[in-house]
C-alpha cells in the first residue's frame, strides 16, 4: 500500500491537520506540532490532543501514515555547548508532543557543523542527541531526513546517514526520510529509471531499505548536484516524472508516509491523484 499526502497546515490547532489532509484526498500527511520557527511553544492541550486523535481516526489515518516534522531551528550536531543543549531540549519536546498525539515518527534535519568542528564530530553529536532523546521519550522513532548539502549541513551523503545510525543504541527507533529534491541536489541522479535503480541500490547498500520510514516527493528547481534546496511541482523540474513512476511501482516504498512539499499547494490534490494513477 502506498500512502501519499502532503505537508498540511496545523493553523488553528494540530487537530485541523488530518481534516486538511482528507480534503486533498491524502492517505498520509505531515505537520508541524508547534511553530517551526520559534524555540518555545505552548503545551498541547488535552482537548487538542483528543481532537487530533479523533480526527485521525475519522479520516482513516493511522500513526504509520503521519510524518511530523520538527523545528527548523534545531541543530543536533551543533558545535557549541549552548546551541547543542538548546537544540536537544527542543528536540525532546518535539518527541514528547508526538508521543502525546499517539504518533510514532519524528522527521528532522540532522544538523550542521557550522565549520567549527569536523563532519565526523558533528555526526557523532547527532547520534548522541538521538540516544539522549530516546532515554527521555519512549516509543517515538527519530527519522533523519537527507539534505541537499547546502553550506555546512550534514546528511547529504548516504554515508552520513549510515554513520549516524551506526552510533544509535536502539536501532529499531531510528530511520530515514528520503527527500527526492534533496537527493538529486546532493548529486544522486533520479532522472531515468536506470538512474533510480542505481541511486536506490546505493542507498540500500550503504544505509538499507529497512531504515526507510518516510519520503518527501518533490521535483527540483535546480540541476543535479547543485547542492541547493529548491523544490518544484512534480514533473516541472529537473527530475521529471520517471522518478516518481519508479517509486510508485517499487514495493520497497510501500507502507510509509510519502509526503509532497511541492511549491503549489493548490495542485496537491491533482498531484496525489497523478501519483496514485501510476
Amino acid at each position: 500500500m502506498k500512502y501519499i499526502g502532503a505537508h498540511v497546515s496545523a493553523a488553528g490547532g494540530v487537530e485541523n491537520a488530518p481534516l486538511k489532509a482528507r480534503e486533498i484526498g491524502a492517505t498520509a500527511f505531515a505537520l508541524f506540532t508547534r511553530n517551526q520557527r520559534q524555540w518555545t511553544a505552548k503545551p498541547l492541550t488535552d482537548e487538542s490532543i483528543a481532537a487530533f486523535k479523533s480526527n485521525c481516526e475519522a479520516c482513516g489515518f493511522s500513526p504509520a501514515q503521519v510524518l511530523p516534522h520538527d523545528s527548523y531551528l534545531i541543530n543536533l550536531g551543533h558545535p557549541e555547548a549552548e546551541g547543542l543543549e538548546k537544540s536537544r531540549t527542543a528536540f525532546v519536546d518535539e518527541m514528547r508532543r508526538c508521543s502525546q498525539l499517539g504518533l510514532s515518527l519524528l522527521n528532522f534535519h540532522p544538523g550542521s557543523h557550522l565549520k567549527k568542528i569536523s563532519e565526523e564530530q558533528s555526526l557523532a553529536l547527532v547520534a548522541e542527541s538521538i540516544n539522549l532523546a530516546h532515554e527521555q521519550v519512549p516509543g517515538v522513532i527519530a527519522v533523519i531526513e537527507n539534505t541537499a548539502g547546502q553550506g555546512s549541513n550534514l546528511g547529504h551523503r548516504f554515508e552520513h546517514l549510515a554513520r549516524i545510525i551506526s552510533r544509535v543504541d536502539d536501532q529499531d527507533r531510528v530511520g530515514v526520510c528520503l527527500d527526492t529534491c534533496h537527493t538529486f541536489a546532493a548529486g544522486y541522479d533520479l532522472r531515468t529509471k536506470a538512474a533510480c535503480r542505481k541511486t536506490f541500490s546505493e542507498f540500500d547498500r550503504i544505509v538499507g531499505f529497512q531504515y526507510l520510514r518516510g519520503m518527501h516527493l518533490n521535483d527540483s528547481k535546480r540541476e543535479l548536484g547543485s547542492r541547493v534546496d529548491r523544490h518544484h511541482s512534480l514533473g516541472e523540474g529537473h527530475i521529471g516524472w520517471k522518478c516518481f513512476e519508479f517509486i510508485m511501482k517499487d514495493p520497497r516504498f510501500g507502507g510509509i508516509p510519502m509526503v509532497l512539499e511541492t511549491i503549489d499547494d493548490s495542485i496537491w490534490a491533482r498531484e496525489i491523484r497523478e501519483l496514485n494513477a501510476l
